[in-house]
């Protein structure tokens, strides 16, 4: 179940959901399902496109479960990835329902046996590696031009002003 605009997903993370799901052998699940969901209702975009407030794979998010603390973690593509405690795999019910969600936007989670709905909020985007990316063009886009600081075709100043005018290149002291 969704609340808010929807799924919006790069088309490296759709290729990663999709080979995903040609991974599951149950389909049955709580899982699987939200996965189809996903899949079949995403909106595509590149990664220049991306909004900033949406979360991305390798994203780190502060969320929010029902009425408890914010937490933040990083969305990563799969469990041995990132450390324990702070990070969120795809694998996991929540890593896949806040895939995709922009800042703001909210999803209820029905895990396999559960009768009530889990409600995640997507609090902020802290980081989104497909922003960074942006940035740092941006950044080598904009730096200062070269300033051009010595000609090699113009003649050298003389350093010793008391040599101005000789132009012998012999030891000073012969």
């Amino acid at each position: 179940m969704w609340t808010g605009k929807g799924c919006i997903l790069t088309f490296s993370d759709f290729t990663i959901l999709e080979q995903l799901q040609r991974n599951i052998t149950d389909r049955r699940t709580a899982f699987a399902g939200l996965l189809e969901h996903k899949l079949e209702n995403a909106e595509l975009m590149t990664q220049e496109d991306i909004p900033p407030i949406v979360a991305t794979l390798n994203s780190r998010v502060r969320y929010r479960i029902g009425d408890a603390e914010p937490q933040v973690r990083l969305l990563t593509p799969d469990p041995t990835q990132g450390m324990v405690g702070l990070s969120l795999p795809l694998t996991t019910m929540r890593g896949m329902g806040l895939l995709g969600l922009a800042e703001g936007e909210a999803i209820a989670l029905l895990r396999d046996g559960e009768t009530t709905p889990e409600r995640i909020v997507l609090e902020g985007v802290l980081y989104q590696p497909e922003a960074a990316l942006r940035k740092m063009a941006e950044r080598a886009n904009t730096r200062p031009a070269l300033r051009l600081v010595h000609d090699a075709g113009a003649p050298m100043p003389s350093l010793r002003p008391d040599l101005a005018g000789d132009d012998d290149p012999g030891p000073s002291a012969a």
